[in-house]
């Protein structure tokens, strides 16, 4: 600390002499009692926008599709570029070797490789791991973007590419958190972890693994994780406590041992398009009631303090109806909309295989079909407990219809949710830290959606997680025209720098 920091109180108090004054310097340099140099930080920051959307800009140029194996090339060479970033900041970097992936061929193709990386490791302070993914969902042009996906265009502020928001903008923000610190020669106020994956968009393969087998090394020494794969719910800045999980069915339904002419066949056979239809329409009232029986009765209680929190929150129904460009939502006021969007499950049928569905018409009897859906969990669902439920009831609704096809349930994904305590330390150093950057309080929100690895660093880590995102509600994630604003990229790296110094407030018991 600056000697000049402390003469004015030396002076004031004459009983002190200079001999206490130097003493007391000392204790504090001796303790690590510093000033955080924000204004500085932040100025540099700003003063190097341009360079840090340069390199944005070279990262949304590489298709890194996780689900096309014919790019895999490219997503190599994302997980490259990512270690080759983190390695010019000065961080210790590894590449994992993950395994492979089984194609539907039988052969095998190589997994990227996870990217760690570890910046200082002093005893005496905090560490956090910051998770984050590089690896995105497809995109072509005819889609209907109205931009080219994979080479970011700045319209009006606005920074439009595959990948900008999900996740690689969020990825970068954390990176340049650090960069910043080390640009200026500032001590990172806590030690920092980083693990980077390429298979998030297709189910982490590889992953889950590579964490257990990590508990006792890599993450031992690491106090709380980090995860800014998320969006704010509104223009209010946002801290995420809480996902839903997925339990994804397939429900097959096989007839005829060739697909057959409906001219020829129909009214004969007993077709298995009907028999699939009859028993998806028996998952889910009109209404949205979920009629499997003992799902919904297994929700955790709405409290009245959760209740209390929804209220507060910054939600706009009729904006949320032009966004998604309906006339009428499921339900009427907020708070029910945020519970059911957020705490309460849902069935979604998602699509039927073996159907004819291109242009044109064709007059076929499908001899097999299979229909998929999901089931979002929610605390305090079993995936296992829903699989034998799912599979127990569609069973007896099948065999009400007397029909000689035969059915086979399949649960292919089974993601627990996951949820955080909102009033951790964790949390409190997440509003100071918004609550500095924005001058704003931050929702306490949940996401209707599923980041597994939450859950999965949960219960093998049992360290502790919050959610910290920086993307806009309408940032269009997964698809078309997915981007994220210069004010988001540049004010979220902000809010990670702030909120590093705040965790590193959080008491050591």
């Amino acid at each position: 600390m600056p000697l000049n920091c402390l003469e004015a109180p030396c002076t004031k108090a004459k009983h002190l002499d200079m001999m206490n004054c130097i003493s007391l310097v000392c204790l504090l340099l001796c303790t690590g009692v510093s000033s955080f140099r924000f204004e500085e930080l932040t100025q540099y920051l700003k003063s190097h926008e341009e360079e840090f959307i340069e390199t944005l800009r070279q990262w949304i140029a590489v298709e890194s599709d996780s689900s096309d194996v014919t790019k895999r090339s490219d997503l190599h060479r994302m997980m490259d570029m990512t270690a080759e970033k983190l390695r010019l900041i000065g961080g210790s970097v590894e590449m994992v070797d993950v395994g492979t992936q089984s194609l539907p061929n039988g052969s095998s193709i190589a997994l990227p490789k996870v990217v760690t990386a570890q910046f200082g490791s002093d005893p005496s302070k905090r560490t956090v791991c910051v998770y984050g993914h590089v690896d995105v969902q497809p995109a072509k042009k005819e889609d209907g973007w109205a931009t080219e996906p994979y080479e970011l265009t700045d319209i009006d502020g606005n920074l439009y590419g595959r990948g900008a928001s999900d996740n690689k903008a969020p990825v970068l923000a954390w990176i340049h958190t650090v960069e910043v610190y080390k640009a200026l020669n500032i001590d990172l106020p806590v030690n920092v972890k980083f693990i980077i994956e390429g298979m998030e968009e297709t189910g982490s393969n590889g992953l889950d693994d590579m964490i257990v087998a990590q508990k006792d090394s890599f993450f031992s020494d690491v106090d709380y994780i980090i995860i800014s794969d998320c969006v704010w719910l509104s223009k209010r800045p946002a801290l995420t406590y809480g996902t839903r999980g997925n339990c994804y069915f397939y429900a097959e339904v096989e007839g005829p041992k060739k697909d057959l002419h409906s001219g020829v066949y129909g009214g004969t056979v007993m077709e298995p398009m009907t028999d699939l239809i009859g028993i998806l329409d028996k998952l889910i009232s009109p209404s949205g009631k979920i009629l499997i029986p003992g799902i919904r009765e297994a929700v955790a209680h709405l409290s009245d303090d959760e209740w209390r929190m929804y209220q507060d929150i910054e939600f706009d129904l009729e904006t949320y109806k032009r966004d998604v460009g309906i006339k009428e939502l499921m339900y009427s006021n907020k708070v029910d909309l945020l519970a059911h969007r957020w705490r309460y499950p849902t069935v979604s049928i998602h699509g039927i295989e073996g159907a004819f569905s291109s242009s044109g018409t064709k007059t076929v009897i499908p001899a097999k079909v299979i229909g998929k859906f999901s089931i979002r969990q929610v605390p305090n669902m079993d995936p296992a407990l829903v699989e034998k439920q799912v599979t127990d009831y569609l069973r007896s609704v099948f065999a009400k219809r007397n029909s000689p096809n035969k059915l086979n349930v399949t649960m292919v994904i089974g993601a627990k949710p996951w949820l955080a305590d909102p009033k951790h330390p964790l949390y409190e150093a997440g509003k100071a830290a918004v609550k500095r950057v924005f001058d704003v309080e931050p929702d306490l929100i949940r996401e209707g959606g599923t980041i597994p690895v939450a859950r999965t660093f949960q219960d093998v880590t049992g360290k502790s997680i919050i959610m910290l995102p920086i993307g806009g509600f309408d940032d269009g994630l997964h698809s078309q025209n997915e981007k994220i604003s210069r004010y988001n990229y540049i004010e979220g790296t902000k809010l990670f720098i702030a909120y590093l110094h705040e965790v590193s407030q959080i008491k050591k018991y």
